[in-house]
């Protein structure tokens, strides 16, 4: 596979704009320390008129909300804010009906826009509103963790959870302006920065080999909240699934790559009940090692690979195997049940991303899943 991301040396001295060139829907990505108090501003020079109602989590409130708050108020922009609790439980029906109905008592229009302020849990809950709201309207996403600032706020997949799976519902709402502001950061517990550093990894391991050996180096920076660290990893990450996006909109073909860990990671969150036991970042971390390992096993990419990354992500302090996941031991027929509801289904085929070496991901159907089922077994002993 080519390389999709430039492993460019960052200038952290000055904000960065990515483009997402998609006809008719495109959206600039701001990166940079201190967006948020200058909100209102870019909202007004982006988007033109309109108001908004600000969507976000209870934890995110506390640290940020009154800054937002303040500088949509100060271009006269903002008709209140709905405050959800945290976590993964959230993306549920429940809380789309609370939420809509929310932002319709606003009295939110057609032309306005939803301001989404959180993780990723609240971007892809008050996207899916937004796209379903009045059929359809205008969204801000203002990602606050690492995760969502690397891929989730981009792309504009939105949606919810079911028993059946993660992210079964939903769908594809561009948004009309990503601002990622890294100074919000550090207010994030380390437990989710290490979680969202898998999706950092994951654009290195899909295509940018150059990009992985960085990390491996400058990991410690990005921990450290080095502003050159993060913003070079924040912009290399988005420039490589703005690619994607652009070539592959509605996950068709090629933006399936970006998925790479996700269908194990996906079944393992759904295997916990999508509870604090495993944070999406976590169950991608584990599903990467397992995809290389699988890789490795049936002879796709040399001997050692499996082992350099899970040494890389483990490094970082995030899980790399089933067994590192607290409680009860899973099962691996239940994983493979999970997995067989996973979005990338065809044909009843299971779709999976695995690696000719680091750097080399793809698609795939021809998997003999008994074999996967097999691993699964062992790993979960």
């Amino acid at each position: 596979m080519p390389t999709i991301v430039n492993s460019t040396s960052a200038q952290a001295s000055s904000p960065r704009n990515v483009k997402i060139d998609l006809p008719g829907r495109e959206y600039e990505i701001l990166i940079a320390r201190g967006l948020l108090s200058n909100a209102g501003r870019l909202v007004a020079t982006h988007l033109g008129k309109g108001r908004c109602g600000i969507v976000t989590d209870e934890n995110v409130a506390g640290f940020h909300l009154p800054e937002l708050e303040a500088a949509l108020k100060a271009e006269g922009r903002h008709k209140g804010s709905i405050v959800l609790p945290a976590g993964e439980t959230t993306k549920c029906f429940a809380q789309l009906e609370k939420l809509s109905e929310g932002l319709l008592e606003m009295g939110l229009e057609r032309g306005d826009f939803v301001v989404a302020f959180g993780g990723g849990v609240i971007g892809d809950l008050a996207g899916f509103a937004a796209s379903i709201l009045r059929r359809g309207i205008r969204l801000v996403q203002i990602p606050t963790s690492l995760l969502a600032q690397v891929d989730s706020s981009v792309g504009g997949k939105t949606g919810i959870n079911t028993p059946q799976g993660k992210n079964l519902i939903g769908t594809f709402h561009q948004p009309n302006l990503v601002i990622a502001d890294i100074d919000v950061l550090k207010t994030l517990p380390e437990r989710e920065m290490r979680a969202g550093y898998a999706e950092v990894a994951k654009y290195g391991l899909l295509g940018d080999a150059g990009f992985f050996s960085w990390l491996e180096q400058n990991w410690p920076a990005v921990f450290a909240h080095d502003t050159a660290a993060l913003s070079k990893v924040i912009e290399t990450s988005v420039r490589a699934k703005a690619k994607v996006v652009i070539a592959d909109e509605m996950e068709a073909g090629v933006r399936g790559l970006l998925n790479l860990g996700h269908t194990f990671g996906h079944a393992l969150e759904a295997s916990t009940g999508f509870s604090s036991r495993l944070l999406h970042g976590e169950g991608v971390a584990i599903g990467m090692a397992l995809a290389f390992q699988f890789s490795q096993r049936t002879g796709l990419c040399p001997p050692g690979t499996a082992q350099r990354v899970e040494h890389h992500l483990a490094q970082t302090g995030l899980p790399t195997k089933i067994t590192d996941i607290d409680g009860p031991p899973l099962n691996a027929d239940e994983l493979v049940r999970h997995m067989g509801q996973d979005k990338k289904v065809r044909d009843g085929r299971m779709t999976f991303v695995l690696a000719r070496d680091i750097g080399e991901a793809f698609l795939t159907q021809d998997v003999d899943v008994e074999a996967v089922r097999k691993m699964l077994a062992e790993m979960c002993a």
